[in-house]
Protein backbone atom coordinates (compact mmCIF):
# COMPACT_ATOMS: atom_id res chain seq x y z
CA UNK A 1 0.00 0.00 0.00
CA UNK A 2 1.43 3.27 -0.88
CA UNK A 3 2.39 5.82 2.38
CA UNK A 4 -0.31 8.38 1.72
CA UNK A 5 -2.67 5.48 1.39
CA UNK A 6 -1.67 4.67 4.67
CA UNK A 7 -1.80 7.86 5.88
CA UNK A 8 -5.69 7.89 4.65
CA UNK A 9 -6.66 5.09 6.16
CA UNK A 10 -4.99 6.38 9.24
CA UNK A 11 -6.42 9.81 9.59
CA UNK A 12 -9.81 8.00 8.99
CA UNK A 13 -9.06 6.10 12.10
CA UNK A 14 -8.36 8.55 13.99
CA UNK A 15 -11.92 10.88 13.13
CA UNK A 16 -13.60 8.07 13.57
CA UNK A 17 -12.72 7.51 17.38
CA UNK A 18 -12.54 11.05 18.20
CA UNK A 19 -16.58 10.90 16.73
CA UNK A 20 -17.00 8.25 18.98
CA UNK A 21 -15.27 9.33 22.21
CA UNK A 22 -17.31 13.17 21.09
CA UNK A 23 -20.80 10.89 21.57
CA UNK A 24 -19.57 9.44 24.38
CA UNK A 25 -18.73 13.08 26.10
CA UNK A 26 -21.53 15.03 24.99
CA UNK A 27 -24.11 12.11 26.36
CA UNK A 28 -22.63 11.78 29.65
CA UNK A 29 -22.55 16.03 29.69
CA UNK A 30 -25.99 16.22 28.73
CA UNK A 31 -27.07 14.01 31.27
CA UNK A 32 -24.99 15.79 33.94
CA UNK A 33 -24.79 19.56 33.90
CA UNK A 34 -27.79 19.57 31.62
CA UNK A 35 -30.64 16.99 33.20
CA UNK A 36 -31.57 15.55 29.92
CA UNK A 37 -31.02 12.04 28.63
CA UNK A 38 -29.48 11.41 25.02
CA UNK A 39 -29.47 8.00 23.38
CA UNK A 40 -26.51 6.93 21.13
CA UNK A 41 -27.46 7.66 18.48
CA UNK A 42 -28.64 11.08 19.38
CA UNK A 43 -25.28 12.14 20.93
CA UNK A 44 -23.43 10.78 17.65
CA UNK A 45 -25.64 12.69 15.47
CA UNK A 46 -24.47 16.17 17.20
CA UNK A 47 -20.62 14.85 16.60
CA UNK A 48 -21.38 14.41 13.22
CA UNK A 49 -23.17 17.75 13.03
CA UNK A 50 -20.86 19.40 14.82
CA UNK A 51 -17.61 18.38 12.74
CA UNK A 52 -19.40 18.45 9.21
CA UNK A 53 -20.03 21.85 10.65
CA UNK A 54 -24.21 21.82 9.68
CA UNK A 55 -25.40 22.92 12.98
CA UNK A 56 -26.43 21.33 16.78
CA UNK A 57 -30.59 20.53 15.51
CA UNK A 58 -32.68 21.36 19.00
CA UNK A 59 -29.97 20.85 21.09
CA UNK A 60 -28.61 24.51 21.75
CA UNK A 61 -28.01 26.57 23.35
CA UNK A 62 -26.77 25.13 26.73
CA UNK A 63 -27.29 26.77 30.04
CA UNK A 64 -24.45 25.07 32.39
CA UNK A 65 -20.70 26.69 31.65
CA UNK A 66 -19.53 23.16 31.72
CA UNK A 67 -21.39 22.11 28.29
CA UNK A 68 -20.38 25.85 26.70
CA UNK A 69 -17.01 24.63 27.65
CA UNK A 70 -16.93 21.95 26.02
CA UNK A 71 -18.69 22.72 22.84
CA UNK A 72 -16.15 25.68 22.10
CA UNK A 73 -13.29 23.20 22.89
CA UNK A 74 -14.59 20.26 20.11
CA UNK A 75 -15.29 23.23 17.73
CA UNK A 76 -11.45 23.97 18.13
CA UNK A 77 -11.08 20.21 17.58
CA UNK A 78 -12.82 20.24 14.61
CA UNK A 79 -11.47 22.84 12.50
CA UNK A 80 -8.01 21.18 13.58
CA UNK A 81 -9.66 17.99 11.95
CA UNK A 82 -10.78 19.78 8.83
CA UNK A 83 -7.07 21.52 7.89
CA UNK A 84 -5.67 18.07 8.65
CA UNK A 85 -7.57 16.46 6.46
CA UNK A 86 -6.06 18.51 3.14
CA UNK A 87 -2.25 17.59 3.25
CA UNK A 88 -3.47 14.12 4.45
CA UNK A 89 -6.45 13.40 2.38
CA UNK A 90 -7.18 15.72 -0.25
CA UNK A 91 -3.79 17.01 -1.35
CA UNK A 92 -2.71 13.47 -2.22
CA UNK A 93 -6.15 12.48 -4.00
CA UNK A 94 -5.96 15.92 -6.23
CA UNK A 95 -2.37 14.34 -7.32
CA UNK A 96 -3.02 10.98 -7.56
CA UNK A 97 -6.01 12.47 -10.48
CA UNK A 98 -3.69 14.84 -11.88
CA UNK A 99 -0.32 13.60 -12.13
CA UNK A 100 1.02 11.82 -14.29
CA UNK A 101 0.51 8.07 -14.19
CA UNK A 102 3.76 5.81 -15.74
CA UNK A 103 2.23 2.02 -17.14
CA UNK A 104 2.86 -0.33 -15.30
CA UNK A 105 3.41 -2.46 -18.65
CA UNK A 106 3.79 -2.04 -22.60
CA UNK A 107 0.21 -1.41 -23.96
CA UNK A 108 1.45 -2.49 -27.83
CA UNK A 109 3.66 -5.43 -28.85
CA UNK A 110 6.95 -4.13 -29.44
CA UNK A 111 9.58 -6.43 -30.61
CA UNK A 112 13.16 -6.44 -31.25
CA UNK A 113 14.33 -4.18 -28.91
CA UNK A 114 16.24 -3.18 -25.86
CA UNK A 115 15.24 -3.67 -22.29
CA UNK A 116 17.32 -1.14 -20.07
CA UNK A 117 17.15 -1.67 -15.96
CA UNK A 118 17.08 1.01 -14.82
CA UNK A 119 17.69 4.59 -14.73
CA UNK A 120 20.76 5.79 -13.48
CA UNK A 121 23.47 8.44 -13.74
CA UNK A 122 25.33 6.45 -16.99
CA UNK A 123 21.53 5.72 -18.24
CA UNK A 124 21.41 8.60 -19.91
CA UNK A 125 23.89 8.32 -22.40
CA UNK A 126 22.69 4.88 -23.28
CA UNK A 127 19.79 6.57 -24.07
CA UNK A 128 21.17 9.02 -25.99
CA UNK A 129 23.15 6.66 -27.93
CA UNK A 130 20.12 4.23 -28.34
CA UNK A 131 18.06 7.29 -29.87
CA UNK A 132 20.82 8.38 -32.16
CA UNK A 133 20.98 4.88 -33.88
CA UNK A 134 17.73 4.57 -34.18
CA UNK A 135 17.27 1.83 -31.69
CA UNK A 136 13.88 0.96 -29.65
CA UNK A 137 13.50 0.74 -26.15
CA UNK A 138 11.95 0.39 -22.79
CA UNK A 139 13.10 1.64 -19.47
CA UNK A 140 11.80 -1.00 -16.48
CA UNK A 141 12.16 1.78 -13.34
CA UNK A 142 10.68 0.75 -9.78
CA UNK A 143 11.27 4.24 -7.87
CA UNK A 144 7.94 6.55 -9.08
CA UNK A 145 9.53 9.93 -9.25
CA UNK A 146 12.42 8.62 -11.57
CA UNK A 147 9.88 6.54 -13.92
CA UNK A 148 7.66 9.64 -14.06
CA UNK A 149 10.92 12.01 -14.79
CA UNK A 150 11.67 10.10 -17.57
CA UNK A 151 8.12 9.02 -18.99
CA UNK A 152 7.40 13.32 -18.93
CA UNK A 153 10.66 13.72 -20.91
CA UNK A 154 9.64 11.19 -23.46
CA UNK A 155 10.85 8.22 -22.82
CA UNK A 156 9.65 4.47 -22.97
CA UNK A 157 9.52 3.50 -19.46
CA UNK A 158 7.42 1.21 -17.55
CA UNK A 159 7.32 1.27 -13.37
CA UNK A 160 7.86 -1.97 -12.87
CA UNK A 161 10.45 -4.16 -10.65
CA UNK A 162 13.33 -5.27 -12.92
CA UNK A 163 14.36 -7.91 -10.79
CA UNK A 164 11.28 -9.81 -11.07
CA UNK A 165 9.98 -11.61 -13.98
CA UNK A 166 6.81 -10.23 -13.93
CA UNK A 167 8.45 -6.50 -14.26
CA UNK A 168 10.52 -8.02 -17.46
CA UNK A 169 7.18 -9.53 -18.89
CA UNK A 170 5.63 -6.29 -18.80
CA UNK A 171 8.80 -4.81 -20.75
CA UNK A 172 8.23 -7.52 -23.49
CA UNK A 173 11.47 -9.44 -23.01
CA UNK A 174 10.62 -12.21 -24.49
CA UNK A 175 10.58 -10.56 -27.75
CA UNK A 176 13.43 -7.91 -26.86
CA UNK A 177 16.93 -8.31 -29.33
CA UNK A 178 18.65 -7.71 -25.70
CA UNK A 179 19.01 -6.56 -22.10
CA UNK A 180 21.27 -3.87 -20.34
CA UNK A 181 21.16 -3.80 -16.87
CA UNK A 182 23.62 -1.32 -15.01
CA UNK A 183 22.32 -0.70 -11.51
CA UNK A 184 25.13 -2.33 -9.02
CA UNK A 185 27.49 -5.52 -9.31
CA UNK A 186 24.71 -7.41 -7.02
CA UNK A 187 21.65 -6.26 -8.13
CA UNK A 188 22.17 -6.91 -11.86
CA UNK A 189 23.35 -10.07 -10.85
CA UNK A 190 19.42 -10.43 -9.64
CA UNK A 191 18.72 -9.02 -12.79
CA UNK A 192 20.23 -11.33 -15.40
CA UNK A 193 18.95 -14.57 -13.35
CA UNK A 194 15.54 -13.42 -13.91
CA UNK A 195 15.88 -12.50 -17.57
CA UNK A 196 17.17 -15.82 -18.12
CA UNK A 197 14.44 -17.20 -16.50
CA UNK A 198 12.14 -15.47 -18.41
CA UNK A 199 13.60 -15.51 -21.83
CA UNK A 200 16.32 -17.60 -21.99
CA UNK A 201 17.40 -16.81 -25.45
CA UNK A 202 17.94 -13.26 -25.26
CA UNK A 203 21.03 -11.45 -24.97
CA UNK A 204 21.65 -10.41 -21.76
CA UNK A 205 24.47 -7.35 -21.11
CA UNK A 206 25.38 -6.43 -17.79
CA UNK A 207 27.64 -3.69 -16.51
CA UNK A 208 29.86 -4.57 -13.84
CA UNK A 209 31.96 -1.99 -10.98
CA UNK A 210 34.43 -4.57 -10.76
CA UNK A 211 35.88 -5.96 -12.83
CA UNK A 212 36.65 -9.17 -10.30
CA UNK A 213 33.16 -9.87 -10.10
CA UNK A 214 32.69 -10.76 -13.65
CA UNK A 215 32.33 -14.65 -13.16
CA UNK A 216 29.47 -14.30 -11.18
CA UNK A 217 28.06 -12.53 -13.59
CA UNK A 218 28.61 -15.13 -16.26
CA UNK A 219 27.67 -17.58 -13.70
CA UNK A 220 24.05 -16.09 -13.82
CA UNK A 221 23.96 -16.13 -17.34
CA UNK A 222 25.23 -12.94 -18.90
CA UNK A 223 25.97 -13.35 -22.20
CA UNK A 224 28.37 -9.82 -22.31
CA UNK A 225 29.52 -8.29 -19.36
CA UNK A 226 30.96 -4.82 -19.92
CA UNK A 227 33.58 -3.43 -17.68
CA UNK A 228 33.92 0.89 -18.37
CA UNK A 229 35.90 1.75 -15.69
CA UNK A 230 38.95 -0.32 -16.48
CA UNK A 231 38.60 0.84 -20.00
CA UNK A 232 38.32 4.02 -18.77
CA UNK A 233 41.36 3.40 -17.06
CA UNK A 234 43.58 2.06 -19.83
CA UNK A 235 42.23 5.03 -21.94
CA UNK A 236 43.87 7.50 -19.55
CA UNK A 237 47.31 5.67 -19.46
CA UNK A 238 47.32 5.26 -22.84
CA UNK A 239 47.26 9.19 -23.07
CA UNK A 240 50.18 9.45 -20.91
CA UNK A 241 52.71 7.32 -22.71
CA UNK A 242 54.81 8.37 -25.77
CA UNK A 243 54.97 5.65 -27.69
CA UNK A 244 52.86 6.08 -31.42
CA UNK A 245 51.15 2.80 -31.35
CA UNK A 246 49.64 3.76 -27.42
CA UNK A 247 48.52 7.59 -29.71
CA UNK A 248 47.37 5.37 -32.60
CA UNK A 249 46.20 2.43 -30.43
CA UNK A 250 42.06 3.47 -31.57
CA UNK A 251 42.99 4.27 -35.14
CA UNK A 252 40.40 2.67 -37.90
CA UNK A 253 42.16 1.09 -40.87
CA UNK A 254 40.40 1.62 -44.25
CA UNK A 255 41.52 -0.28 -47.35
CA UNK A 256 45.09 -1.56 -46.76
CA UNK A 257 46.60 2.05 -46.01
CA UNK A 258 44.04 4.83 -44.95
CA UNK A 259 44.14 5.29 -41.43
CA UNK A 260 41.62 7.05 -39.21
CA UNK A 261 42.72 8.47 -35.71
CA UNK A 262 42.85 11.19 -33.15
CA UNK A 263 45.71 12.91 -31.95
CA UNK A 264 46.35 15.27 -29.17
CA UNK A 265 48.23 18.27 -28.85
CA UNK A 266 50.28 18.39 -25.75
CA UNK A 267 51.63 21.17 -23.63
CA UNK A 268 54.87 22.37 -25.07
CA UNK A 269 54.20 20.83 -28.27
CA UNK A 270 55.32 23.58 -31.42
CA UNK A 271 51.79 23.09 -32.44
CA UNK A 272 49.97 24.71 -29.54
CA UNK A 273 49.58 28.52 -29.66
CA UNK A 274 49.39 28.14 -34.08
CA UNK A 275 46.39 28.74 -36.32
CA UNK A 276 45.55 25.68 -38.02
CA UNK A 277 46.67 27.30 -41.09
CA UNK A 278 50.02 28.17 -39.50
CA UNK A 279 51.05 25.21 -38.10
CA UNK A 280 51.19 23.69 -41.71
CA UNK A 281 50.05 20.28 -40.21
CA UNK A 282 48.62 19.16 -44.10
CA UNK A 283 52.11 19.70 -45.58
CA UNK A 284 54.81 18.83 -42.99
CA UNK A 285 52.87 15.99 -42.31
CA UNK A 286 50.89 14.84 -45.71
CA UNK A 287 47.00 14.00 -43.03
CA UNK A 288 44.22 15.24 -43.25
CA UNK A 289 42.54 16.64 -40.74
CA UNK A 290 38.58 16.07 -40.72
CA UNK A 291 37.39 17.80 -37.56
CA UNK A 292 39.06 18.76 -33.91
CA UNK A 293 37.66 18.71 -30.74
CA UNK A 294 38.18 22.63 -28.87
CA UNK A 295 37.20 22.54 -25.10
CA UNK A 296 35.56 19.42 -25.40
CA UNK A 297 33.09 20.58 -28.46
CA UNK A 298 33.60 18.59 -31.67
CA UNK A 299 34.27 21.24 -34.85
CA UNK A 300 33.58 19.73 -38.33
CA UNK A 301 36.53 20.93 -40.86
CA UNK A 302 37.61 24.00 -38.35
CA UNK A 303 38.75 26.88 -40.05
CA UNK A 304 41.91 27.86 -41.08
CA UNK A 305 42.39 30.30 -38.51
CA UNK A 306 41.21 27.81 -35.90
CA UNK A 307 43.44 28.12 -32.76
CA UNK A 308 45.40 24.80 -31.72
CA UNK A 309 46.18 24.65 -28.12
CA UNK A 310 47.31 22.39 -25.60
CA UNK A 311 44.15 19.89 -25.14
CA UNK A 312 43.22 20.30 -28.97
CA UNK A 313 42.43 16.79 -30.23
CA UNK A 314 42.55 16.66 -33.94
CA UNK A 315 40.38 14.12 -36.06
CA UNK A 316 42.63 12.87 -39.18
CA UNK A 317 43.26 10.39 -41.57
CA UNK A 318 46.56 9.54 -43.12
CA UNK A 319 48.75 6.42 -43.84
CA UNK A 320 50.47 5.29 -40.63
CA UNK A 321 53.72 6.82 -41.68
CA UNK A 322 51.53 10.32 -41.97
CA UNK A 323 50.14 9.31 -38.65
CA UNK A 324 53.49 9.14 -37.21
CA UNK A 325 54.86 12.49 -38.36
CA UNK A 326 51.65 14.52 -36.87
CA UNK A 327 51.75 12.38 -33.28
CA UNK A 328 55.96 13.61 -33.37
CA UNK A 329 54.81 17.00 -34.14
CA UNK A 330 52.02 17.13 -31.72
CA UNK A 331 54.02 15.83 -28.31
CA UNK A 332 56.00 18.07 -26.58
CA UNK A 333 60.17 18.14 -27.01
CA UNK A 334 60.28 16.27 -23.19
CA UNK A 335 57.74 13.89 -24.21
CA UNK A 336 59.39 13.19 -27.24
CA UNK A 337 62.47 11.66 -24.68
CA UNK A 338 61.14 10.49 -21.99
CA UNK A 339 57.58 10.24 -19.99
CA UNK A 340 58.75 12.00 -16.82
CA UNK A 341 57.10 11.48 -13.53
CA UNK A 342 53.13 11.11 -13.66
CA UNK A 343 51.02 11.82 -10.85
CA UNK A 344 47.49 9.66 -9.84
CA UNK A 345 45.09 10.87 -8.02
CA UNK A 346 42.57 8.77 -6.71
CA UNK A 347 42.92 5.20 -6.19
CA UNK A 348 39.61 3.44 -7.30
CA UNK A 349 38.98 0.62 -9.84
CA UNK A 350 39.86 3.60 -12.55
CA UNK A 351 43.06 4.70 -10.32
CA UNK A 352 44.31 1.37 -10.17
CA UNK A 353 44.02 0.33 -13.68
CA UNK A 354 46.30 3.36 -14.54
CA UNK A 355 48.95 2.80 -11.98
CA UNK A 356 48.61 -0.65 -12.96
CA UNK A 357 48.95 0.00 -16.72
CA UNK A 358 52.19 2.76 -16.47
CA UNK A 359 53.73 -0.08 -13.77
CA UNK A 360 53.69 -2.50 -16.84
CA UNK A 361 55.38 0.00 -19.00
CA UNK A 362 57.70 1.26 -16.14
CA UNK A 363 56.49 4.60 -15.90
CA UNK A 364 57.56 6.13 -12.70
CA UNK A 365 53.93 6.69 -10.99
CA UNK A 366 53.19 8.65 -7.77
CA UNK A 367 49.50 8.08 -5.95
CA UNK A 368 47.67 9.96 -3.93
CA UNK A 369 44.78 9.40 -1.93
CA UNK A 370 42.24 10.39 1.06
CA UNK A 371 42.59 6.59 2.43
CA UNK A 372 46.26 4.82 3.28
CA UNK A 373 46.99 1.61 0.98
CA UNK A 374 49.18 -0.43 -0.50
CA UNK A 375 50.02 1.18 -3.38
CA UNK A 376 48.97 4.97 -2.24
CA UNK A 377 52.70 6.99 -1.85
CA UNK A 378 50.79 9.58 -0.70
CA UNK A 379 48.19 10.21 1.87
CA UNK A 380 45.57 13.61 2.40
CA UNK A 381 43.16 15.82 0.26
CA UNK A 382 43.82 16.34 -3.17
CA UNK A 383 42.31 19.84 -2.60
CA UNK A 384 44.88 20.96 -0.84
CA UNK A 385 48.30 22.55 -2.46
CA UNK A 386 50.10 21.20 0.20
CA UNK A 387 49.26 17.15 -0.41
CA UNK A 388 49.92 18.09 -4.36
CA UNK A 389 52.92 19.82 -3.53
CA UNK A 390 53.98 16.51 -1.52
CA UNK A 391 52.99 14.65 -4.50
CA UNK A 392 55.82 16.51 -6.65
CA UNK A 393 53.21 17.83 -8.64
CA UNK A 394 55.47 21.28 -10.06
CA UNK A 395 57.85 18.42 -11.40
CA UNK A 396 54.96 16.21 -13.07
CA UNK A 397 54.34 16.73 -16.68
CA UNK A 398 51.31 14.37 -16.55
CA UNK A 399 48.17 13.91 -13.58
CA UNK A 400 45.44 12.24 -13.87
CA UNK A 401 42.57 13.18 -11.53
CA UNK A 402 40.75 9.72 -11.24
CA UNK A 403 38.29 10.96 -8.29
CA UNK A 404 34.61 9.56 -7.89
CA UNK A 405 33.15 13.35 -7.71
CA UNK A 406 32.60 15.96 -10.24
CA UNK A 407 32.94 18.32 -7.95
CA UNK A 408 36.00 17.35 -6.25
CA UNK A 409 37.70 16.77 -9.62
CA UNK A 410 36.70 20.25 -10.76
CA UNK A 411 38.57 21.60 -7.92
CA UNK A 412 40.48 19.99 -7.83
CA UNK A 413 41.86 20.87 -11.28
CA UNK A 414 41.74 24.54 -10.92
CA UNK A 415 44.32 24.05 -8.02
CA UNK A 416 46.61 21.70 -10.05
CA UNK A 417 46.25 24.74 -12.79
CA UNK A 418 47.44 27.33 -10.17
CA UNK A 419 50.59 25.08 -8.97
CA UNK A 420 51.51 23.80 -12.46
CA UNK A 421 50.20 26.16 -15.26
CA UNK A 422 52.25 23.88 -18.00
CA UNK A 423 51.56 20.25 -16.53
CA UNK A 424 49.09 17.84 -18.51
CA UNK A 425 45.80 17.11 -16.61
CA UNK A 426 44.03 14.53 -17.92
CA UNK A 427 40.51 13.42 -15.98
CA UNK A 428 37.63 10.84 -15.58
CA UNK A 429 34.19 12.42 -14.78
CA UNK A 430 30.82 10.79 -13.95
CA UNK A 431 28.68 12.46 -15.66
CA UNK A 432 29.11 13.86 -19.35
CA UNK A 433 27.94 17.49 -18.03
CA UNK A 434 30.92 18.10 -16.28
CA UNK A 435 33.16 17.61 -19.39
CA UNK A 436 32.65 20.64 -20.84
CA UNK A 437 33.20 22.54 -17.24
CA UNK A 438 36.46 20.31 -16.73
CA UNK A 439 37.89 21.66 -20.04
CA UNK A 440 37.28 25.12 -18.43
CA UNK A 441 39.19 24.35 -15.45
CA UNK A 442 42.12 23.78 -17.42
CA UNK A 443 42.36 19.75 -18.15
CA UNK A 444 43.68 18.85 -21.60
CA UNK A 445 41.71 15.40 -21.38
CA UNK A 446 37.99 14.13 -20.29
CA UNK A 447 36.60 11.09 -20.12
CA UNK A 448 33.28 10.80 -18.95
CA UNK A 449 31.57 7.67 -17.25
CA UNK A 450 28.39 8.05 -18.35
CA UNK A 451 29.67 8.31 -21.93
CA UNK A 452 31.60 5.43 -22.25
CA UNK A 453 29.39 3.31 -20.90
CA UNK A 454 26.20 4.22 -22.96
CA UNK A 455 28.84 3.37 -26.32
CA UNK A 456 30.16 0.35 -24.56
CA UNK A 457 26.33 -1.05 -24.00
CA UNK A 458 24.74 0.38 -27.25
CA UNK A 459 27.61 -0.53 -29.43
CA UNK A 460 27.46 -4.67 -27.67
CA UNK A 461 23.61 -4.14 -28.74
CA UNK A 462 23.99 -2.77 -32.23
CA UNK A 463 27.71 -3.46 -33.56
CA UNK A 464 26.94 -2.42 -37.24
CA UNK A 465 29.23 0.58 -37.07
CA UNK A 466 33.00 1.08 -36.30
CA UNK A 467 33.15 3.12 -33.36
CA UNK A 468 36.78 5.53 -33.25
CA UNK A 469 36.41 5.95 -29.67
CA UNK A 470 33.86 5.24 -27.08
CA UNK A 471 34.56 8.32 -25.19
CA UNK A 472 33.61 10.41 -28.17
CA UNK A 473 30.86 10.73 -30.37
CA UNK A 474 32.29 9.93 -33.79
CA UNK A 475 31.39 6.99 -35.79
CA UNK A 476 32.73 5.42 -39.25
CA UNK A 477 30.13 3.99 -41.52
CA UNK A 478 30.20 2.14 -44.71
CA UNK A 479 27.47 2.52 -47.05
CA UNK A 480 26.15 2.00 -50.24
CA UNK A 481 24.00 5.57 -51.55
CA UNK A 482 22.39 4.27 -55.06
CA UNK A 483 19.98 7.64 -54.63
CA UNK A 484 23.40 9.39 -55.63
CA UNK A 485 24.97 7.42 -58.32
CA UNK A 486 26.30 9.31 -61.35
CA UNK A 487 26.79 12.13 -59.73
CA UNK A 488 30.38 13.71 -57.70
CA UNK A 489 31.09 14.48 -54.36
CA UNK A 490 31.00 17.65 -55.52
CA UNK A 491 27.79 17.95 -56.67
CA UNK A 492 26.00 16.12 -53.60
CA UNK A 493 27.50 18.50 -50.79
CA UNK A 494 28.11 15.84 -48.04
CA UNK A 495 29.48 17.63 -45.86
CA UNK A 496 27.86 21.16 -46.02
CA UNK A 497 24.08 18.99 -45.91
CA UNK A 498 25.38 16.40 -42.75
CA UNK A 499 28.23 17.60 -41.39
CA UNK A 500 30.26 14.47 -42.44
CA UNK A 501 33.05 13.83 -44.56
CA UNK A 502 33.56 11.13 -47.24
CA UNK A 503 37.05 9.46 -46.31
CA UNK A 504 37.14 6.84 -49.03
CA UNK A 505 35.27 4.57 -51.84
CA UNK A 506 35.48 0.78 -51.37
CA UNK A 507 34.89 -0.18 -55.76
CA UNK A 508 35.00 -3.53 -55.64
CA UNK A 509 38.58 -4.71 -54.58
CA UNK A 510 39.43 -1.17 -54.81
CA UNK A 511 40.03 1.36 -52.05
CA UNK A 512 40.26 5.14 -53.41
CA UNK A 513 41.49 7.04 -51.22
CA UNK A 514 42.37 10.67 -53.32
CA UNK A 515 38.88 12.14 -52.35
CA UNK A 516 37.74 15.40 -54.14
CA UNK A 517 34.86 17.32 -55.47
CA UNK A 518 34.61 15.46 -58.85
CA UNK A 519 35.37 12.29 -57.56
CA UNK A 520 32.30 10.46 -59.01
CA UNK A 521 30.00 7.81 -57.61
CA UNK A 522 29.35 4.63 -59.42
CA UNK A 523 26.49 2.93 -58.67
CA UNK A 524 28.65 -0.49 -56.72
CA UNK A 525 30.71 1.93 -54.41
CA UNK A 526 30.57 1.88 -50.70
CA UNK A 527 31.46 5.16 -49.45
CA UNK A 528 33.24 5.09 -46.28
CA UNK A 529 31.88 8.20 -43.81
CA UNK A 530 33.33 9.59 -40.88
CA UNK A 531 30.93 12.11 -38.73
CA UNK A 532 29.06 12.70 -35.30
CA UNK A 533 26.00 10.46 -34.12
CA UNK A 534 23.60 13.58 -35.28
CA UNK A 535 25.87 13.82 -38.23
CA UNK A 536 25.43 10.14 -39.88
CA UNK A 537 21.90 9.78 -38.52
CA UNK A 538 21.61 12.81 -41.53
CA UNK A 539 23.77 11.22 -44.30
CA UNK A 540 21.62 8.14 -43.87
CA UNK A 541 18.00 9.98 -44.31
CA UNK A 542 19.75 12.01 -46.79
CA UNK A 543 21.87 9.18 -49.09
CA UNK A 544 20.52 6.21 -48.11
Amino acid sequence: MDSWKRRVVGYSVFVFAVLISTALAYRWGMRVYEGEARTLIEALRFSVEMFSTTGFGGDAPWESQQMNAFIAVMDLVGMVLLIGALPVVVTPLLEAAFSTTVPRELDEQHADHVVVCSDTSRSAALLDEFDSQGISYVVVEPDAERAVDLYEAGHAVIRADPESTAGLQGAQLTDARALVTDVSDQVDASIVLAAKELAPDVRVISVVENPERERYHRLAGADDVLSPRSLLGESLAAKVTTALQTDLSEAVTIGDSLRLAEVSIHHGSGLAGSTLADSGIGERTGVNVLGAWFNGEFEVAPAPDATLTAGTVLLVSGRSDQLERLVDLSNSATRRFGAGETVVVGFGQVGRTVTETLDDADLPVTVVDRAEAEGVDVVGDATEPETLIDAGIEDARTVVLALPDDTTTEFTTLVIRDLAPNVEILARVEESASVPKMHRAGADYVLSLATVTGRMCASTVLAKRDVLSLNQQIEVVRSRVPRIAGRTIGQVNVRERTGCTVIAIERGEEIVTDIGPDTRIEGDDELVVVGTDEGIREFERSFT
